[in-house]
C-alpha cells in the first residue's frame, strides 16, 4: 500500500474512532449513570470497535496472547501507544488504570475512566495517590478488578529507554497480589505520535504472574526483565531490528 494512501486511511480511522467514542459514550450513558457495569460495557464495546475498524480500514491486525487474568491481580504492561490500552482493557473483565490526573478532564474518556474505577495520579505526587488508593481498597470503596499500572509511567517508543518506577513495587507490596507483566510491540504499528497506522500484527502478551512476597528490588528486576524481553521478542517477530 503506497504511504500516502495508508496515511489517508489512517486519518479516516482516527476520525471515525473518535466519532465512535462520542456515539458509544452517549448511547451507553443512561446505563452507565445507573450502574458501573454500563460504563464497563461501553468501554469494552469501544475496544471491540477499535480493533475491528483498525483491521478493516488500516489493515492492522491485533492479537492478545497468554492467559488473561480474571481475578484480583496487578497488571504491569509495557506502554507504547493508545493501542495497548485498547487491547489490554478489552481483554480483561473488570480493569481499572492508574492514570494521569489531567485525563479526568478529557471529554467522554475522562468521565468513563473515573466511572470504571481508574485512579487519577498527579505527576510528582504518585506516593500520595498510592496512599489514597490503598486507603480506598482497605475501606471497601474501590471495586474489585484488575489494577493496571504502567511501570515506566508514560508511553515509551520502540528503542527508547526509560527507567521503571518504584510505584509499581509499592503497589505490589501493599496489595499482596500477584503481578502480571505484559509485553507488546504495538508501538511499531501505532506510533507514540503521528497519524500513520502501519499494516501488520500488533500484539500484547500476558506473561506468567510474579507471585506476591518478593522484595522490592527483586520484584522490580524480575518485572523489567520479563516485560522488556517479551517486548523485544515481539518487536523482533514483527521485523524490528
Amino acid at each position: 500500500m503506497p504511504k500516502p494512501i495508508q496515511w489517508l486511511l489512517s486519518l479516516v480511522f482516527i476520525v471515525q474512532m473518535y466519532l465512535a467514542m462520542l456515539v458509544l459514550g452517549i448511547v451507553y450513558l443512561p446505563y452507565a449513570l445507573l450502574h458501573r457495569d454500563g460504563a464497563v460495557a461501553a468501554c469494552h464495546a469501544f475496544c471491540t470497535w477499535v480493533r475491528f475498524s483498525l483491521r478493516a480500514i488500516c489493515g492492522l491486525r491485533t492479537e492478545v496472547r497468554g492467559a488473561v487474568p480474571q481475578g484480583e491481580v496487578l497488571i504491569a504492561p509495557k506502554h507504547q501507544s493508545f493501542l495497548d490500552i485498547i487491547l489490554i482493557y478489552g481483554a480483561l473483565p473488570r480493569a481499572k488504570f492508574i492514570m494521569k490526573a489531567e485525563l479526568r478532564f478529557a471529554p467522554i474518556l475522562g468521565w468513563y475512566a473515573l466511572r470504571i474505577g481508574c485512579v487519577p495520579v498527579n505527576r510528582g505526587k504518585r506516593g500520595a495517590a498510592i496512599t489514597k488508593m490503598m486507603a480506598d481498597v482497605k475501606s471497601g470503596l474501590a471495586r474489585p478488578g484488575q489494577l493496571i499500572i504502567y511501570p515506566q509511567g508514560t508511553r515509551v517508543a520502540p528503542g527508547e529507554v526509560l527507567p521503571y518506577k518504584i510505584g509499581t513495587a509499592a503497589l505490589y507490596s501493599q496489595l499482596g497480589q500477584p503481578c502480571v507483566p505484559v509485553g507488546t510491540n504495538v508501538g511499531l504499528f501505532w506510533p507514540k505520535r503521528g497519524i500513520l497506522r502501519h499494516r501488520g500484527l500488533a500484539v500484547v502478551d500476558f506473561l506468567p504472574a510474579i507471585p506476591p512476597g518478593l522484595g522490592n528490588a527483586e520484584f522490580m528486576a524480575l518485572l523489567e526483565a520479563r516485560v522488556e524481553s517479551s517486548s523485544d521478542a515481539l518487536m523482533a517477530e514483527a521485523g524490528y531490528k
